[in-house]
């Protein structure tokens, strides 16, 4: 499972833009991590928004797509909990309830740094399966 869930994030041209990689990935659960650097930061020093987003929203639809199958998300929900700052990234999720067609999930983003982790935001979301192509 954790080699298919690689080969996904490697055909996602944006995750392989920022860098991220596939941490864990089992049924029920994923986390996804990513460096943090100069040019995902904003103008106060920090990880924009968007950044923690993007890891949220991937995250949520892996630990979906674990036990769906081929996911996208439906409608997902961030706080953002204090300003995103650290050397790496981590969104750790997991699902809260799941059907045939779709899964509500769960994640929480630290910021690892050398004092520790913090967490930064949270966020929850729906995620479908999906049963054709595009």
């Amino acid at each position: 499972m954790f080699e298919f869930g690689k080969k996904i994030l490697e055909s996602q041209p944006f995750s392989v833009l920022l860098g991220t990689e596939l941490e864990v990935f089992e049924a029920g659960t994923a986390n996804l991590s990513l460096v943090v650097r100069e040019e995902l930061k904003q103008q106060h020093g920090f990880v924009h928004g968007g950044v923690v987003s993007y890891l949220a929203d991937n995250a949520l639809t892996y630990a979906g797509g674990s036990v769906l199958g081929d996911s996208v998300t439906s409608e997902f929900k961030i706080n953002y909990l204090r300003p995103a700052i650290g050397d790496k990234l981590v969104a750790k999720a997991s699902v809260l309830s799941s059907g045939s067609n779709q899964a509500v999930c769960q994640c929480n983003v630290v910021a690892i740094r050398g004092d520790g982790e913090r967490m930064v935001a949270v966020a929850q979301g729906t995620i479908t399966k999906v049963e054709q192509k595009l």
